[in-house]
């Protein structure tokens, strides 16, 4: 679930991924394939590709199947599905703004089940253009302020980046830093920070909110399991939202 720069609920989005580790490598390896059969099987002329392998292989998918769902979608290997990206819009409780992502080669059972996940949990789906207008798609990089035991500062990313074309670098919690850019400055950033030598975890195109509906508890809990239904559905890829959970309230979701 992206939209928010709360690293708390960013570790809770990170727990709930853990325990369905098959159902994201499924949805890793269909980027990978689909980045291959739109930009072709080389990484290096793919920066699609590249990202895609990269958030695989941090996210621990063995190299075989990395390498496997390369040749499918670039068609040197047969096997692979015709995908479609579907976008749809709706709402949460509490009136959070929301755009589900979806990769399917059924854009009849991906409908289906993505609005049954939304009524099941006290959400909405919304007629096209409802609530896109409420995101702005940038490219979003999340650098880990522990770099191997070296500590990397605002600073230092701040020093690499601007000249890069980011736009703004957002403190996750003392955790890790987002650097915010233009979709198209996407690349010029993490090629600059890995000329730097500072790692990064992520590194790809979002949907980031002109503004976030705060929750309290009871609103969050539900928004929680909202999103965690979506992400369960295997054709849903990303869910974007405009909540934000103040520390408090998360710290009570926690315990």
């Amino acid at each position: 679930m992206s939209g928010h720069s709360k690293w708390a609920t960013t570790k809770h989005k990170k727990a709930v991924i853990d325990a369905r580790r098959g159902k994201m490598f499924a949805k890793l390896i269909k980027n990978i394939e689909v980045a291959a059969r739109m930009g072709g099987g080389d990484p290096g002329g793919n920066p699609t590709l590249y990202d895609a392998i990269q958030k695989a292989k941090k996210s621990s998918v063995p190299n075989d199947n990395i390498d496997r769902a390369v040749k499918r979608g670039s068609g040197a290997e047969s096997g692979g599905a015709d995908y479609t990206t579907i976008m749809y819009e709706g709402y949460g409780p509490s009136g959070v703004a929301m755009l589900i992502e979806c990769l399917t080669d059924n854009k009849n059972r991906a409908a289906m089940e993505v609005r049954t996940a939304m009524t099941r949990n006290g959400g909405s789906l919304a007629d096209p253009g409802s609530v896109s207008f409420l995101f702005n798609r940038k490219g979003v990089v999340v650098v880990p302020v522990d770099q191997e035991g070296k500590q990397v500062s605002e600073d230092d990313v701040l020093e690499v980046v601007l000249d890069a074309g980011a736009e703004d670098v957002n403190d996750l919690g003392g955790e890790a830093f987002e650097v915010v850019s233009e979709p198209t400055d996407l690349v010029g950033v993490r090629t600059a920070l890995q000329s730097a030598g500072i790692d990064y975890d992520s590194a790809e195109a979002q949907f980031v909110p002109d503004m976030q509906v705060e929750l309290d508890r009871d609103a969050a809990g539900k928004m929680f399991r909202l999103v965690e239904a979506l992400e369960d559905l295997d054709d849903v890829q990303n869910v974007f939202a405009n909540y934000d959970v103040p520390d408090q309230v998360m710290a009570e979701l926690d315990a």
